[in-house]
Parts: C-alpha cells; structure tokens; sequence
C-alpha cells in the first residue's frame, strides 16, 4: 500500500505530537517531518520532499502566510492550514485560502481540549489529507492568488470599471511579496479610501445598524417595509445563487470580484464553512469587491447588487414577503452532511417562479447542491451553471450536477462571472 508522506508545522511541541498522532492512525499515511516555525517548513520541503502538508498559521520568525506564499512560489502541494477560532486567526484563514492553500480545519482547542473534540478533529484532517493527495494528481491546478494579485484586482475594481473590463486572475502570474505586512497595510489603507468613494446609496454603517435592527426583531414576521424600502426590494427580478465547498474561497473572489455594483440581481451564496469563518469570508470579499458582501442574517432583505453569505452553522433560504425577498435562517438538522446545504438554498427558490434564476455550481467535495439545481433547471431556471473541471481544485459537486443532466452551461473559472453579467444584461 503507497503511503502518503506528510510535513506537519506547529511551533506547539504539544500540538506536533497530537496533529501527528492524529495523521498516523490512518497507516496511508505517515508524517516524515515536523517544523516549529515557516523558515524551517520552507527548509524541510527542499529535504523531505513531502505529498501534503499542515501548517499552522500563528508561529515566530515566519508565520503561516508567509510560509504559504513562499511553498507555493516553488511547489504545487495542498497545505492544509490549521487555525483557531479567534478573529484574526479566521481572517488570516480565508487570505491564506485564497493565496493557495488547499483547505482548512479548526485546530483542537490545546491541553483542555476533550477527546471528542480531538477525534472530530482527526476524522476532518484525515479526510482532507486524503481529497488533498488525490486531488494534487490531476494534471491541471487553478493558479494560486497572491496578494499582489488581489490588491491589484480590488485597484481595477476601484476604478469603477464594468466587470468585464476587470483583469482575470488567470492571466496574472502569482508573485508573492517579500513584505506581506506592508503589502496588506497599504492594501487596507487602499480599500478603505476606495469604497468610501463608491456611490452607494449607504454608509457602511447605516447599513450595518439597519440590520442589526432587523435581526432584533428576529423576524419571525419581518417589520413592515416603509414605501421606499418596498420600492427598492420589490425591485428585485433575478437572483443569482451559489454553492460551492473546497476551494471555494477563491473560487468566489474570482466570481464576486469580476461583478459590478450595477448588478441586477442580489447575490446568495452557500459556502460550507463553520461559525465565525463566514463572518471573516464575507468580509473579505466585500473588501475586493464592487458588491456589497455581508454575512446573512434572518429577516435580511434582498437588494440588487448587494451579495449574502450564508452563516456558519445555520440553513439559508430564500423567502418571498409580499413585494419583497427575504434571507430565512435556521437550525434544522444538515442535509448532504452540511449546514449551511446547498440543496437547501436551492430549493427554497423552487417557490420564486417568477424571478429569473442563476443556478451556480462550484468546486467542492461530494454532490450537495446538484439536485437541487436539477429540481430548478427541471422548472426552467434561467441558467444553470457549474464549474469546469479544468478550474476546480475539487472536481465533486460541480460533477454531480453535470452527471445529473441539471447543468445548462459548463464553463471554466474565469468565465462565469462575465455570463452572468451578459445572461442579466439580455433578459
């Protein structure tokens, strides 16, 4: 039996010796080496020339993130980042997942940590070790985002260019900066000059006080809208749904980037991720991108041009109250193993027959959202859309769809962004 060779980097020796431990139960596996910092993971991929790798995302004399662009500068291996569950560390995740790394898991919570936490954890990695092997043998990879990559997207998209003018990260080539620090600090200052340019018709924080006042009315029938508010939300006549799993964070940055403000169709978007993690995905979206993206929350209503995470943890669905769309969340058990499900957004829009419907299918592990998307092309959704095996870093749902019959298009990356903006534009 091949044994697939695994570096493990941790600067906790407490930590290397559980993460090992947890790898090596499965005998497919076997841990060749361990780091206690990105200078020495670096180092030890030249010696041990490993298949996969885990690498935690908080350690001395180089961090996680630098030690991922620079791997990656050289080798093509899946890392599997292990982070925490604080803010920073969630953030620091969703960059590091779209600067390339392959996946993710929450790291067991230290010395206190109770064994079932430990082996919930351990199933996770190993199942991750192993989509990560299999997939590193395709012949194909989608190209990694730099940080150079994304600032110069978000500059573009700051120029307030229609999206089909914005450049396509695959005609970029990654280059990983040797000052990430003050690369991201001139990205921030960037960003946030920027999107207080834009014209919208809110204040980031009018918006976030309005919908702090909607999720305290818990909506279990949302407030009355004003006139205005109705004339803005029953303006709504599209949607554009998204589901996507493994590989996703990047996927969606090249989607939700290369979409103008002038979009006409709100945006929901299922991306299996735990608590806390959809929070920090939104934000950082919304901070490359001419949308507004935000984390979903119960009563929200839907607006044009405005994108919705579903939240770690919770179902979303989509809702129509009188003139106006709402986001639904709940708590019922998972369906496909998933909460947030895909399946479940996509059904909730069988019973939105009169909007015109965008069904997106993208990189993820297993089949959820294929029948549901199946049960809305069988409808007549306007498109059906999945993700080209040449761009997936996991060729699994958007597959399912497709074997189903339920997908209209197949299109790679970098191109479904612009057919969404043109299915929009001629409808």
């Amino acid at each position: 039996m091949e044994q697939y060779r695994v570096l493990v980097v941790d600067d906790s020796a407490f930590m290397r010796k559980i993460i090992t431990d947890l790898i090596e139960r499965d005998p497919q596996f076997t841990v060749i080496g361990t780091a206690v910092n990105g200078i020495e993971a670096v180092t030890s991929v030249e010696q041990t020339k490993p298949d996969v790798i885990t690498l935690d995302l908080e350690m001395p004399q180089m961090n996680g993130l630098d030690a991922l662009q620079h791997i990656l500068k050289k080798h093509k291996l899946p890392i599997i980042m292990l982070s925490g569950i604080s803010e920073a560390n969630t953030q620091d995740t969703i960059k590091a997942l779209q600067y390339g790394a392959f996946d993710f898991i929450r790291k067991p919570t230290g010395v206190g940590a109770n064994m079932q936490d430990i082996h919930g954890v351990g199933e996770m990695l190993r199942e991750k070790l192993k989509i990560a092997v299999l997939t590193r043998r395709k012949p194909t990879q989608p190209k990694p985002l730099s940080s150079t990559v994304l600032l110069n997207n978000k500059a573009a998209a700051n120029s307030s260019k229609t999206a089909s003018n914005l450049p396509k990260n695959d005609n970029i080539i990654p280059n990983a900066t040797t000052n990430l620090s003050s690369a991201l600090t001139n990205k921030k200052d960037k960003i946030d000059l920027a999107k207080s340019h834009l014209s919208t018709p809110k204040s980031k924080q009018q918006a976030a006080a309005e919908q702090a006042k909607h999720a305290s009315k818990v909506a279990q029938q949302p407030p009355a809208a004003t006139s205005k508010q109705q004339e803005k939300a029953g303006s709504v006549t599209s949607i554009i749904a998204i589901g996507t799993s493994t590989g996703g964070p990047r996927a969606l940055h090249e989607v939700i980037s290369n979409l103008p403000r002038t979009l006409a169709a709100p945006v929901v978007i299922v991306q299996h991720m735990p608590p806390r993690f959809t929070k920090s995905l939104a934000q950082r979206l919304d901070s490359f991108s001419e949308l507004e993206v935000c984390e979903a929350e119960h009563g929200m209503r839907l607006e044009n041009g405005k994108a919705y995470v579903a939240p770690g943890g919770q179902h979303m669905q989509v809702t129509r109250q009188q003139s106006h769309y709402v986001i639904a969340l709940s708590s019922e058990p998972p369906r496909n193993g998933h909460r947030p499900s895909v399946d479940v957004l996509f059904e909730s829009l069988l019973d939105a027959k009169e909007l015109e419907r965008h069904i997106v299918l993208m990189t993820g592990m297993g089949s959820d959202g294929a029948q549901g998307m199946k049960k809305l092309a069988e409808q007549g959704a306007a498109s059906t859309i999945a993700e080209a095996e040449e761009s997936c870093v996991v060729y699994g749902m958007p597959r399912s769809a497709i074997e189903l019959g339920a997908a209209s298009k197949v299109l790679p990356l970098t191109q479904i962004a612009p057919e969404l903006i043109k299915l929009l534009s001629t409808h």
